[in-house]
């Protein structure tokens, strides 16, 4: 089973937070074939977390330590993965990540106001999810597209070319 595509897991169920979290057998053997690519199970660690993401909607202690124990390494060293990266989400989110690129190119072509923007519309600050769940709303940085910002991620899909309020408002209300 692939795992490519829109978010999985949508509206994760917190009552299996403190509890130990198992992969579906096609998900072990996908892990286990992700590990037999390399010489280091170690170098598994980034896919099999993007599975676990995808499978349980965000990263918890426990899901991380099913991580660990299906690539059989330590868990911090799996934890310390998941920490560095942005892309790993450590908190349950919304629907739609929408992620704001807010390098200084960006920032100079509207950026900012773009963000003014999401805050205002949405009703949260960056770091927020809105109360019915459907958004949440980061500020990142360089999402690759320095000659056309300011661009906005939107879960997995980038959307470039000097987006401004409307075509952001367009957007928005062309997503579930």
């Amino acid at each position: 089973m692939g795992v490519t595509g829109s978010r999985a897991t949508v509206g994760v169920k917190l009552e299996t937070l403190g509890k130990p979290l198992v992969f579906a057998p096609e998900d072990r053997e996908a892990i286990a074939a992700m590990a037999a690519r390399y010489p280091d199970p170690r170098s598994a660690v980034m896919p099999a977390l993007w599975l676990a993401q995808k499978r349980f909607g965000f990263l918890s202690k426990e899901a991380v330590a099913a991580v660990a124990q299906a690539l059989q390494i330590e868990e911090p060293e799996v934890a310390g993965v998941a920490t560095f990266y942005s892309m790993y989400n450590l908190t349950p989110t919304g629907r739609h990540i929408l992620q704001v690129c807010m390098t200084l190119s960006c920032s100079i072509l509207g950026a900012d106001a773009l963000m003014a923007h999401l805050v205002k519309k949405l009703g949260i600050e960056p770091g927020e999810t809105t109360p019915d769940g459907r958004f949440t709303l980061r500020g990142v940085e360089c999402l690759a597209s320095c000659g056309t910002g300011p661009c906005l991620q939107v879960n997995e899909d980038v959307f470039r070319e000097q987006l401004d309020p409307a075509a952001v408002d367009k957007l928005l209300d062309s997503l579930p």
